[in-house]
């Protein structure tokens, strides 16, 4: 896509940038010591690579998940998307460097250049898992939902294993979880543009984690969920009671619909895998939307 291609490029040209002219580190990746006044490293950080495995990895996963994501998302909501969580998985991570720092008294929390899209990327992981959990590698039988799951669990022990691990990959814990937040909560529907979010159960805080520990994930899942979407939940139960005409629950609000639209994006996100789309698929698609 045009997204992806052009994202491409704004990594390749960093990196290059970052090769000729090294002193560019240090005022285009994150350097919480010197984020002020350079604050618009917390914006540059999140599209610069000035490693050669950060700028194919970046270069390979925009690629992908464009392919993946975009048709569904549309260009605008990828955008969105990506705009959104880099910029709130950086401050995240100048926030946690700042207390590394004064928990530690180690500079190098402060000092370190610290860019990246690997948040991103980690987000889009999320967002395979929302559309299609059961989608399953052929060959190792894992299931998309837990790809997200085990990426945080593995930088988890990482981290506390190897200190310095937290330099190295700093955004993956960050934008896995601001990327759920923003899909389970803010993110806008194409065809439902008056709800926003994915309020259904499969895509609960506590599916990110093992059955026996939900028990204990749950209740605080709870409590956060209606901190988070209290309010929008009674908004859209006014509405409901506004309307009074019989007609049905609003838009997008119907369960039923959101499972179709999930099989839909589901269908659509495992030919782009596969990479042979179908023709009787989109004709049953094209059926399902009149």
């Amino acid at each position: 896509t045009r997204l992806s291609k052009g994202l491409a490029l704004v990594f390749a040209t960093g990196y290059v940038l970052a090769l000729v002219l090294p002193w560019t580190v240090e005022y285009l990746a994150l350097v919480p010591g010197r984020t002020i006044p350079f604050a618009w490293n917390v914006v540059t950080a999140g599209y610069f690579e000035h490693t050669f495995l950060g700028l194919v990895s970046s270069v390979l996963g925009i690629v992908f998940f464009g392919k993946l994501l975009e048709p569904i998302w549309t260009s605008r909501g990828m955008s969105l998307f990506i705009i959104l969580v880099n910029f709130f998985t950086t401050i995240t991570t100048f926030a946690l460097s700042v207390f590394l720092y004064y928990v530690t008294s180690q500079g190098k929390y402060l000092y370190v250049p610290i860019s990246g899209f690997s948040g991103v990327l980690a987000g889009f992981l999320v967002a395979v898992k929302q559309l299609m959990p059961d989608y399953e590698l052929p060959k190792i039988k894992l299931r998309a939902k837990w790809f997200p799951s085990l990426l945080v669990a593995f930088f988890a022990v990482l981290y506390l294993v190897v200190p310095d691990a937290f330099l190295a990959a700093p955004y993956i814990i960050p934008g896995t979880y601001i990327s759920w937040i923003y899909l389970r909560y803010h993110q806008t529907k194409p065809e439902a543009k008056n709800v926003k979010g994915d309020s259904s159960d499969e895509f609960a805080f506590s599916t990110f984690f093992p059955q026996f520990m939900r028990p204990v994930v749950h209740p605080v899942a709870t409590f956060c969920d209606k901190l988070c979407c209290g309010r929008r939940n009674q908004s859209t139960a006014n509405l409901e009671d506004d309307r009074g005409d019989g007609s049905g629950p609003l838009p997008g609000s119907d369960p039923i619909e959101a499972s179709r639209r999930r099989e839909r994006g589901a269908r659509a996100l495992e030919e782009r895998l596969n990479d042979n789309p179908r023709e009787n698929d989109n004709a049953n698609a094209a059926e399902e939307n009149v």
